[in-house]
């Protein structure tokens, strides 16, 4: 109806002013003027209609006419324009045929981003996410990165943190591309990785503060894909990470921002045993405290053999931690760290602590299991038979840990299965004054634990 109307009122200017018609392309109007106008408009009402009911064949005349004389008219030009052209391209045959198709599809985002890549909800940096996205369908294995690249570099300079999430991941999968055409790119592709963490990082925090549940499962959805294509991509290696980050470390010591960005970035890489991680940490937390500081410097601690000062940053990060679970780690690291130092009793206590929180892991029990073998002469030197009856304490704990966590079943098997051999035999239980098949028995020394004789 108010194509009509409007058609009229058109109609009616040109009885007078039918000399001044003129496309839209031409004068920068919407429709045109004069008789140009007319048919601009006449042109969108006829491939609309074909358009929509997935007529493409029928609409792409009246559509061509409306694309090439009046660009600016409507936005429904670029929208079933995309779908017309793709089904040209998908109709195709010829390659050559295919490739120029392709191409003009290219022009048809170009030409909505003239027109309307100024739209508040889908503007330049939306259009150009899914130029590259049909560019990259399209193409496979032909793309060039390169192009990506540069359509979505501009976007996130144009943008920044309010760039399209999908104009974000496709610029790191272009990234990664160039990556792999040039190894010498890997300084680039780090930074280029860096930008676009820190982009998702701004709009996951946007996210949850409007509760947008949809946005923050996008988002994240997208950064655990970049995160991991950073993860496996090889330029994260961490001799390339330490002489990158090495000399930055050095110069920002007063930068806690960038400080903790670094020691999450090395943290997510695995990068944990390299001088500027150690640099990093120490440097936050004199100022700041946090768990990836404290952290940090524990590992430090630990390559240094100060096992003491480990165990003090472990028990810091402890008391700064909120996870059950991650504390659980730390106590199991503290434990293996005093077994190391031979403190059979303070291992125990941290294995339990870490049991506690955790009541599913089994590698606090196999340690206790460990050192229970491995004290088994101390804990009886004059008496082998009894000896090893400690043997029995440790099979238990080993039994324990598969019962609660199959993941160590195969590592609890096999020290079952080695330290069975060593019980006292049949003779040698009926032999030995203190002990009965089938009773219990409590285990001496430190280990003082009840357990049945074989």
């Amino acid at each position: 109806m108010k194509v009509k109307v409007l058609l009229l009122a058109i109609g009616c200017a040109l009885v007078t002013s039918g000399a001044y018609a003129q496309k839209g392309v031409d004068n920068g109007t919407k429709f045109g003027s004069g008789e140009d106008s007319i048919r601009c408009i006449q042109n969108i009402s006829l491939f609309i209609p074909y358009a929509k009911a997935g007529n493409f064949k029928d609409a792409y005349e009246f559509w061509k006419i409306v694309y090439d004389e009046c660009p600016a008219s409507t936005k429904d030009v670029y929208l079933y324009g995309v779908k017309i052209v793709n089904w040209e391209i998908q109709n195709e045959k010829d390659p050559a045929k295919k490739e120029a198709l392709i191409n003009k599809l290219m022009e048809v985002y170009d030409k909505r981003i003239k027109y309307f890549g100024d739209d508040k909800r889908y503007g330049k940096d939306w259009i150009l996410a899914r130029k590259a996205q049909d560019y990259i369908s399209l193409k496979g294995e032909n793309i060039d990165p390169n192009l990506v690249y540069g359509w979505l570099n501009e976007a996130l300079t144009e943008y920044g943190n309010n760039t399209d999430p999908l104009a974000v991941s496709l610029f790191m999968f272009s990234s990664m591309q160039k990556l792999m055409k040039d190894p010498n790119y890997k300084p680039q592709y780090i930074e280029d990785y860096l930008r676009a963490s820190a982009i998702f990082d701004a709009q996951l925090k946007a996210a949850q503060a409007a509760n947008n549940e949809k946005e923050l499962a996008q988002v994240t959805t997208l950064k655990a894909a970049i995160d991991n294509g950073f993860a496996q991509s090889g330029a994260a290696d961490c001799e390339t990470l330490q002489n990158m980050y090495g000399p930055k470390v050095a110069e920002n010591m007063g930068d806690i921002k960038f400080l903790k960005e670094t020691i999450a970035l090395l943290r997510r890489v695995r990068c944990q045993e390299i001088e500027a991680y150690f640099q990093a940490s120490e440097a936050v937390h004199k100022v700041e405290p946090t768990v990836e500081s404290a952290i940090g410097c524990a590992k430090q601690a630990v390559k240094k053999k100060d096992y003491n000062q480990a165990i003090q940053y472990f028990e810091e990060a402890i008391n700064l931690e909120t996870d059950p679970l991650a504390k659980s780690d730390y106590y199991y690291t503290i434990a293996l760290l005093q077994s190391e130092q031979n403190s059979y009793s303070k291992a125990r206590q941290s294995a339990l602590k870490a049991i506690e929180l955790n009541p599913n892991s089994g590698a606090p029990y196999i340690l206790i299991g460990n050192m229970y073998a491995a004290t088994a002469k101390s804990v009886y030197p004059n008496d082998p038979v009894m000896a090893r009856t400690v043997y029995y304490a440790a099979v238990d704990k080993y039994e324990k840990a598969k019962q609660v966590d199959p993941s160590v079943a195969d590592e609890a098997n096999k020290m079952i299965s080695a330290y069975r051999a060593h019980f006292p035999s049949t003779e040698e239980v009926f032999m030995h004054p203190d002990l009965e098949k089938g009773k219990t028995i409590t285990i001496g020394g430190w280990i003082g634990e009840t357990t049945r004789i074989r």
